[in-house]
């Protein structure tokens, strides 16, 4: 399913598109199989506080920017983001364990 698609589904994205295909699925399947998904490396989670998390095919280092209008996530790459979030590890005394930068703004079909 998540392979699939081109955007970052919740796990209600996932179940409604499974469900179509799987009448007798059930939400708790769903979970388990993202869980499961998520600790073998075969998908990203993506959090975002109180939101629903999202779930990303693209497990290669890139950043995201959300829309704080519409909740659309899209992909995009800054090398530059990885050099300036280790040296904010560095000065905060972490030990980074991931890097990404996340960009909340606008989106151009929102604006």
């Amino acid at each position: 399913m998540i392979q699939e698609r081109d955007d970052h589904p919740t796990a209600s994205d996932i179940f409604a598109a499974a469900r179509r295909r799987l009448p007798s699925l059930s939400y708790a399947t769903v979970y388990n199989s993202l869980k499961y998904l998520r600790e073998e490396g075969l998908v990203r989670e993506i959090a975002f506080g109180d939101s629903a998390s999202r779930y990303d095919r693209e497990l290669e280092r890139h950043d995201h920017a959300i829309c704080s209008v519409c909740g659309k996530l899209v992909d995009f790459e800054l090398p530059e983001a990885a050099q300036l979030l280790r040296a904010a590890a560095r000065k905060s005394r972490f030990k980074a364990e991931s890097v990404h930068l996340t960009l909340t703004g606008v989106c151009p079909d929102c604006r």
